[in-house]
């Protein structure tokens, strides 16, 4: 027997109109591997119309259960899960997330084998498939849609209200920037993304020792790793390997950042008992300068101390005050712009789409339908159909009994 595999409904609200694969990338789908079937369950909310899945050549239904595997973006809604059924969607419960510890034990009721998107990975632990790198162009854009409406000095359109990603280029390609200094974190696809958008704008790259001393006369940015604000206690000088097996054995040097960045993009992954960058305390000093911070990261109350929480799509902005350490209007004497939105590639859902779909199909369906020599698939798999956790994911039992 086929097969058959189900684009299904987002369902969360607010809405999320990306989708794991566009009609075109669907089609890439069925022509490549034509011993398995195809179907499409009708949306109201999805970026490509139910009518270009049909011009495509699939059936659209509104009840999908005949399908094997049902494939999501976001977290189906108990309710609406099928018993015995393979899903695929981000679940958002690797980490003990309180608010789905429903959502795992109603998989584990309804004997569900769950692919978490979020753990699919290659045998070195990469991540293989995601939204990161749109989460990355978009937050970027976002920050400088927040300085020229902080500074009052250019106005930008949401992201959301753009077509694509080429239409944000363009957009951010009509501004004038002051003599600002950028600095980005990470180097994964999230700060890759934000570098695409600094690049396009043609935004010099300067190195940490020119973007610490130098004076410029013309935007610059700098890209900066994680010894690069963190410094060993005993001042050793190791690797990044060792930071990230010993982040108790290393202090914040981010300071030396702070004093002299205008614009903050925080793209960087915060592990668990890795130092804050920057503190209350430290926000409070006459040498911090940053008056912008786009989190894209989005660590609530941690490593980046003017996050207070998530912002969202309608409202992305909002102010810190470091003196009361609270919460003010961004557009106030003093106040640190906050971007945090965490959604991000909501508001590019058609290029996110298109890209998430050219993933699926080249590190996904492949060991799914076939063999999957490098265990891509056996690793992504959080639950199974005897209603167990797998032994990659033994750890959330304690988690899903309510012991923890």
């Amino acid at each position: 027997m086929p097969i058959t595999f189900a684009i299904i409904k987002e369902r969360k609200n607010p809405p999320d109109r990306r989708v794991v694969f566009s009609p075109s990338k669907l089609k890439q789908a069925a022509a490549q591997y034509p011993d398995a079937r195809f179907i499409v369950e009708s949306s109201d909310v999805r970026i490509f119309p139910d009518q270009a899945y049909k011009d495509a050549g699939f059936e659209v239904l509104q009840d999908v259960s005949q399908a094997d595997v049902l494939i999501g973006v976001k977290e189906v809604p108990i309710d609406a899960l099928l018993p015995n059924k393979k899903y695929f969607f981000f679940s958002h419960t690797i980490k003990k997330q309180p608010y789905n510890r429903d959502l795992l034990k109603a998989m584990l009721e309804k004997n569900i084998t769950l692919y978490d998107h979020e753990v699919i990975t290659d045998t070195r632990g990469n991540r293989l498939i995601g939204f990161g790198r749109y989460a990355g162009l978009v937050g970027a854009y976002n920050g400088f849609r927040a300085l020229g409406l902080k500074e009052q000095t250019f106005s930008l359109p949401k992201a959301e209200n753009l077509a694509d990603l080429q239409a944000l280029i363009d957009q951010l390609n009509t501004i004038k920037l002051p003599s600002i200094k950028i600095l980005l974190t990470g180097t994964g696809k999230v700060a890759k993304g934000a570098k695409e958008i600094l690049d396009a704008m043609h935004i010099k790259s300067v190195s940490i020792s020119e973007y610490l001393t130098n004076s410029f006369n013309e935007p610059v940015y700098c890209k900066i790793d994680v010894l690069d604000y963190n410094k060993r206690i005993d001042g050793q000088v190791l690797t990044n390997s060792d930071f990230y097996n010993n982040p108790s054995a290393y202090v914040s040097n981010f300071m030396r950042f702070a004093r002299v960045t205008d614009y903050f993009i925080a793209g960087h992954f915060f592990g668990d008992g890795s130092p804050y960058l920057f503190t209350r305390e430290d926000a409070k000093s006459g040498h911090f300068n940053i008056q912008l911070v786009a989190d894209v990261s989005c660590d609530i109350d941690g490593p980046v101390a003017s996050t207070l929480r998530a912002s969202t799509i309608a409202d992305p902005i909002y102010g810190y005050d470091p003196m009361t350490e609270s919460e003010t209007d961004f557009m106030n004497k003093g106040a640190i712009a906050v971007m945090a939105v965490d959604n991000l590639p909501c508001e590019l859902p058609l290029d996110a789409s298109e890209d998430f779909g050219n993933e699926m199909l080249k590190h996904v369906i492949p060991y799914l339908i076939k063999d999957d020599p490098d265990k891509i698939i056996e690793r992504a798999t959080e639950t199974n159909k005897e209603g167990q956790l797998t032994n990659y994911f033994n750890y959330l039992q304690p988690f899903v009994n309510g012991e923890e």
